[in-house]
């Protein structure tokens, strides 16, 4: 399954945001018209390091799709939080 939505959460001390909820979807139109081009690069690219194409583009294709459950937690020092959820 491709991530569909992240979550941004980022909380100050003095001040806290409301939760950003991104549509990742969104960005799969794009990626899809401009699929031709990324294609002939990646496998420029792979050839130029002498990777075999198809096992990186499923390597690729494997990252996308263990993004959905990833949760960062970001703390600084000065108590600022930073929390990112791919869902």
């Amino acid at each position: 399954m491709t991530p569909n939505l992240a979550v941004i959460e980022i909380n100050r001390p003095d001040h806290r945001m409301p939760r950003l909820w991104l549509p990742l979807f969104l960005l799969w139109i794009p990626a899809i018209l401009l699929s031709p081009i990324i294609f002939v690069t990646i496998v420029g690219v792979c050839l130029g390091f002498r990777i075999n194409p198809w096992r990186a583009i499923a390597v690729f294709w494997q990252i996308i799709c263990s993004l959905p459950g990833i949760e960062v937690r970001v703390v600084a020092d000065d108590g600022t939080r930073v929390q990112v959820r791919i869902l």
